[in-house]
């Protein structure tokens, strides 16, 4: 394992550490509780918007704490999911009186430790708390950590489109709604050409031959729809492309594309696989309203990419144009 780091039982808070650091002006962060919030949290009659889950994936979610996306970020440890008492403390450093939304990736941990965080918050706090579960994955009906379709990169549509939402003053049924309508016309698929490595186990979660590739591999190194041969930029994009377009039509509509790095592979191969998405998602009759390109929901120095797709209408384009300033999305701030 070579890794820049000092201690694999520290990775999680040394990073918040160095986060709070490098950036005091824009959030501060609860390393007792490893919660990451925007600097002017609590916004009072603002519906506080938080998310989280494992590290690993980085910059989601603290990266996206910030104006117009989400107020706080709870970061469990390297690939797990964090405790009810994490998610309570972030709950109430957010919550202006307005109620809390919590997104939560469709991990069976994340659910079950969002879900009593929400009782707790209840009880305790008196903060009325709404869920929304992201389920975007196309490759697999389950995995090793879900019942049900994984949460993958349409997270990173869900914050941005609800955090714009809940920025401009609109009620926690209205955020939550719309967090909804995003989850329901977004898909994803993902390709994995290396195994990442966790610092704690030290060594890559699993194996791949040098001409080998995952499909439809998860976040966390879960086995992915099938092994295959490793193709070409545009073999590779068809094989993602394909079982999105085949789960949801987008023909003759807008939509949002997301061609995301999972953390090992360089942004020159992720143009070429955006080139050939592009001309996949034209050729299908999808017109192309806005993309990006780049490392967004990593699974450490894994290499390999995913595609993630929202249909878009109005309401949706205008939210998504929505400035948002964030560490690692920044536009119309």
């Amino acid at each position: 394992m070579k890794k820049l780091i000092n201690d694999p039982g520290q990775v999680v808070v040394e990073a918040l550490e160095g986060l709070a650091l490098a950036h005091p002006d824009s959030v501060r962060v609860d390393l007792e509780n490893r919660v990451v919030v925007r600097t002017d949290a609590p916004r009072p009659g603002k519906v506080g918007v938080i998310s989280g889950g494992g590290s690993g994936h980085e910059p989601l979610h603290s990266g996206f704490v910030g104006v117009g996306m989400l107020d706080a970020a709870v970061c469990g440890e390297v690939f797990t999911s964090p405790v009810p008492d994490q998610l309570l403390a972030a709950t109430q450093a957010v919550d202006g009186g307005a109620g809390v939304l919590h997104l939560v990736k469709n991990y069976t941990g994340d659910v079950m430790n969002f879900e009593m965080a929400a009782e707790l918050a209840a009880e305790m706090l008196g903060t009325r708390v709404e869920a929304v579960v992201i389920d975007d994955d196309v490759a697999v009906q389950d995995s090793l950590y879900t019942a049900g379709r994984r949460g993958v990169g349409a997270t990173v549509f869900v914050e941005k489109i609800a955090g714009a939402l809940a920025e401009s003053g609109a009620d926690l049924d209205a955020v939550a709604a719309i967090a909804r309508k995003v989850v329901a016309e977004s898909r994803s698929m993902g390709v994995a050409l290396t195994s990442c490595t966790v610092p704690a186990a030290g060594k890559p979660t699993f194996e791949l031959g040098e001409g080998e590739m995952e499909l439809g591999i998860g976040i966390h190194g879960e086995p992915g729809r099938e092994r295959l041969p490793l193709g070409t930029a545009a073999e590779v994009a068809g094989r993602l492309v394909e079982p999105i377009l085949a789960d949801l039509d987008f023909t003759g509509r807008d939509a949002v594309v997301m061609v995301n790095g999972m953390g090992g592979t360089p942004l020159i191969e992720l143009y070429i696989v955006y080139r050939e998405v592009a001309r996949l998602l034209e050729g299908a009759g999808v017109r192309i309203a806005r993309s990006l390109v780049g490392n967004y929901v990593t699974s450490l120095e894994m290499a390999g990419c995913s595609v993630s797709v929202l249909r878009a209408d109005d309401e949706l384009l205008a939210l998504w144009d929505a400035p948002v300033d964030t560490l690692s999305l920044r536009w119309g701030a």
